[in-house]
């Protein structure tokens, strides 16, 4: 399915209750960032699909709250679907934990295939089952049995430059029932290292008989104009682009496949973005906890703005008290800071 410039984006295949996803470019799964309250600022700009955080399949059927909490899903977030992914090695926790999701209101069950984190590897999750294929489908049936929603694939190019079996294990996959496939186009011994290999992925877009969605590097509308042209996926996904720019999705999609423009924060419109995102944090976590975690955040907010003083940026970041932290904002956001030159 190539990319046109009036494309509203497909609907996944095989489930009567697939919501559309209209426009194909959709926010990556990113562990400790796409958290619900991230999910619902991307969600509120427009994408055709927003991606929980990897979510353990045991942890979460026995009951983790730190894990459950991974998997909350926001009912009626209405511009976008919700997916949760999930990542195991045991066919039963797998589908235990994608019935749970469901229940929780996730309209698509996404599987891990692609996480390179030595951690899951060494549990025999992640893209180390791209090593055990059979084993890989033993779980793909189950998730697929498991739920009347859509399941996808996310995965990388292989294991490494001897393994790219991307394009067999995404065929046998979507003979299992999985409805679309999102390719990360490095091998798992890459990691993020070099740049990913957009063109590698037109074998796996060749082998499908499911829509595959290209990943990997994708920030802007040029690289994703860049990637669909090589791959000639059906979409893009996007991951660490839209730190700090929420709205960098919707942007791509209106570029691209002529969906409205997102009306890009700045001034006060900025500042109330950001402070709702924040306050949504505390409001997530609880306040000493959110606090900490919602650093990275503004840290990529100014980021992407750029001009912060670092006296400024440092005073926003270390400040314990959330008063304080909203109190600094209209500042550190604007253009140019007076008054903490000096400081710094």
């Amino acid at each position: 399915m190539p990319p046109t410039d009036n494309a509203a984006g497909f609907r996944l295949q095989g489930r009567s209750r697939a919501p559309p996803l209209a426009p194909p470019v959709l926010l990556a799964p990113l562990a400790g960032i796409t958290d619900l309250p991230f999910r619902r600022v991307v969600a509120g700009f427009g994408a055709g699909l927003v991606v929980s955080e990897m979510v353990a399949s045991r942890e979460m059927v026995q009951a983790k709250p730190s894990v459950r909490a991974k998997a909350r899903t926001a009912l009626g977030m209405g511009e976008a679907g919700t997916s949760v992914q999930l990542a195991g090695c045991e066919a039963r926790w797998m589908a235990d934990a994608a019935r749970m999701a469901e229940d929780g209101g996730a309209q698509v069950i996404d599987i891990n295939m692609g996480c390179p984190a030595k951690k899951v590897v060494g549990g025999q999750s992640g893209s180390a089952l791209m090593r055990t294929p059979d084993h890989a489908l033993r779980l793909v049936e189950a998730v697929v049995g498991a739920v009347g929603v859509p399941v996808t694939l996310k995965m990388r190019l292989g294991w490494d430059d001897d393994c790219l079996n991307a394009p067999e294990l995404a065929a046998r996959a979507a003979g299992a029932g999985v409805a679309m496939v999102t390719v990360h186009g490095r091998t798992r011994c890459q990691f993020y290292k070099g740049r990913a290999d957009w063109a590698a992925i037109a074998d796996v877009v060749a082998a499908s008989p499911v829509p595959v969605i290209a990943n990997g590097d994708i920030t802007c509308t040029a690289t994703a104009r860049q990637a669909l042209a090589q791959s000639g996926a059906a979409g893009v996904m996007v991951g660490r682009g839209a730190q700090g720019r929420p709205w960098v999705i919707a942007q791509i999609a209106a570029d691209i496949f002529g969906t409205p423009a997102p009306e890009v924060p700045t001034g006060a419109a900025l500042v109330a973005l950001v402070g709702a995102h924040y306050e949504a944090m505390l409001d997530f976590y609880g306040t000493d906890l959110g606090v900490r975690v919602a650093r990275k955040h503004l840290g990529w907010y100014l980021d992407a703005q750029g001009g912060c003083p670092p006296a400024l940026r440092r005073a926003l970041l270390t400040a314990p008290e959330p008063a304080y932290v909203l109190s600094l904002l209209p500042e550190a956001l604007a253009p140019a800071a007076p008054g903490w030159e000096d400081a710094a």
